[in-house]
């Protein structure tokens, strides 16, 4: 008897052909090249080293583009960010040792924003695995080991015949719920040999989908439709998950004040009549959402940040859906659903009933009014007005990538994103130095609308080398330098806690000149002219700079007491 999927794993006489008259001249990373084709790859990103010289070597045969990078780091961040905005598996292509090493700090921002990314990257040659000490250039004892602790997953290919399975393993791996960086390894004598392997075509690699068991969908759609005072915390999962059009028609239909995440910008909309925005580090946030009797919380740890570092005492049931089995019900006890946002929020739409409260949008008005109040006590007028003229100078659509540095502070709780999926920082893992290179891999991925990048002059150092790459492929990305001649965040902290900063001032060049240098445009801007030399910038083609000298500071914090 035959059934149907046998005859679907039997072979055409075309691909019988083509397995058996392979072209020439191919390599082993030949075999890399044409796994990520086949999974449906179209952009890489990375850094040549001479181990993994095999695979860019096939990378010239291919169609695939390369956007080539000076820093592994900025390489990754890169990746972080085409993973972000398009949710493809963004290749990162990185050589052995210190290349695959440096890498390190942007996998981690990426494994925290569940980003996904496939790191591959060369080992030494095979007869030097195992941990002997051999000698060869690069060489670890055991390279994998460096990463086992900051990606999803690690996967490593010893013969050709391994390649396309590893990264296929890989790939389906980062794209399942909570996405996140892997990481693939290849020694370079198989990257560099031969290989009469067929042409890989078409390898099978969908992700699983995370489905929520449906007794606690249930519990939960009845918690909520019951309660008095419900209230939704919307994180960075929904973002992921695409959800935030099924977040909206459950906050609507349970007159539920949802209140977004650091990591969840754009998941709500900011000015709709139950929207709490993002002020989560703030004393009446953090009251109000104490008191509702249910919190659902959707694609959120509440972590430090998320739960104003961890004053948040909830007196209330708490629902948590969250796809990253390490974040369930790791801070509160709650009703952990182990689930994609997506598919957990489906699931509570179908069965969660109508509740009216038509009291709740005032609530969410006075708790925004005490917030503002406070705000404005605080003579911080400087710093409301430039982040002011930044929102009015970016095009609603265009995206924009902030680094850590006190704007990018104040944007987590104050910047309105105006859409989902457009506003992104390194909060996750809280590393400088992601700013602008994470720009350019979002202008790599849509390169038809302007990309915004937010650093301080610290975190611009990290990444200057990248004006380069801007300019190499004409990426249209603007970069905003606040320079305040140091590690601003820094010095305050320090003079808050011990009287004076130590270590924090930065002797820092003439940002506009240095861009010139590069062949990209630079202008340095006051508060007052910023609008006008932002918007100018971010409509003229290509990369640009601005720079704006000023000394901003952060609102007082509510959470010491």
């Amino acid at each position: 008897m035959t059934h149907d999927h046998d005859l679907e794993l039997r072979p055409t006489p075309a691909q019988t052909a083509a397995a058996l008259n392979p072209p020439p001249g191919r390599i082993g990373g030949d075999l890399v090249v044409e796994t990520l084709a086949g999974l449906g790859a179209t952009t890489v990103f990375g850094l040549p080293g001479q181990h993994a010289l095999g695979m860019f070597d096939a990378l010239g045969r291919s169609s695939m583009r390369y956007i080539g990078l000076r820093v592994e780091n900025n390489a990754g961040f890169a990746a972080d960010a085409y993973g972000r905005v398009t949710g493809e598996a963004a290749p990162l292509l990185l050589s052995t040792g210190p290349g695959a090493l440096t890498s390190l700090a942007a996998l981690q921002e990426a494994a925290a924003a569940s980003a996904p990314v496939l790191a591959i990257s060369s080992q030494v040659p095979t007869a030097g695995l195992g941990g002997g000490r051999h000698g060869y250039l690069h060489e670890l004892p055991d390279q994998a080991a460096s990463f086992r602790g900051v990606v999803k997953s690690v996967h490593t290919a010893r013969t050709q015949s391994q390649i396309p399975s590893a990264i296929a393993e890989a790939w389906k791996s980062a794209l399942t719920a909570p996405h996140g960086p892997v990481w693939v390894e290849i020694p370079q004598d198989v990257l560099l040999a031969p290989t009469e392997l067929p042409v890989v075509t078409a390898p099978e690699a969908l992700p699983d989908d995370l489905v929520p068991r449906p007794e606690l969908t249930a519990l939960a759609a009845h918690l909520l439709s019951s309660s008095s005072r419900p209230v939704i915390i919307a994180g960075g999962g929904v973002v992921r998950a695409d959800a935030s059009g099924k977040l909206r028609a459950l906050a609507e239909r349970l007159s539920a004040p949802v209140v977004t995440t650091f990591g969840g910008k754009g998941a709500f909309p900011w000015n709709h009549p139950l929207s709490l925005q993002s002020w989560l580090e703030d004393r009446h946030t953090t009251d109000f959402l104490e008191d509702a009797d249910v919190l659902l919380v959707v694609g959120s740890g509440l972590g430090e940040l998320s739960s104003n570092y961890h004053t948040f005492k909830p007196r209330g049931r708490v629902i948590q859906i969250e796809a990253d089995l390490g974040k369930l019900e790791s801070n509160h006890p709650a009703l952990g659903i182990h689930a994609d946002a997506r598919l957990a929020l489906q699931a509570l739409l179908e069965t969660v009933e109508e509740r009216e409260d038509a009291t709740a949008p005032d609530r969410v008005h006075e708790v925004l009014t005490q917030v503002h109040a406070r705000i404005e006590a605080q003579d911080l007028t400087l710093e409301q007005a430039v982040l002011a003229s930044v929102r009015r100078a970016l095009p609603a659509t265009s995206p924009s990538f902030w680094d850590m540095t006190i704007l990018s502070y104040w944007a987590w709780s104050a910047f309105d994103p105006r859409g989902a999926n457009t506003m992104h920082s390194a909060q996750g893992a809280g590393g400088l130095g992601y700013g602008f290179p994470a720009a350019l891999g979002a202008a790599a991925a849509d390169p038809s609308r302007p990309v915004l990048a937010v650093s301080g002059d610290g975190g611009a150092l990290y990444s200057i080398a990248e004006l380069a790459t801007a300019r190499q492929y004409d990426l249209p990305v603007t970069w905003l330098i606040v320079d305040d001649g140091g590690y601003g965040i820094l010095r305050e902290y320090m003079t808050d806690a011990f009287g004076r900063p130590t270590a924090t001032e930065l002797t820092r060049p003439d940002y506009a000149a240095l861009a010139e240098s590069f062949g990209v445009p630079g202008v340095r801007t006051t508060p007052e002219s910023l609008e006008s030399d932002l918007a100018k910038a971010l409509a003229s083609p290509g990369p640009s700079v601005v720079v704006l000298p000023a000394v901003l500071r952060m609102f007082a914090p509510t959470h010491l007491g």
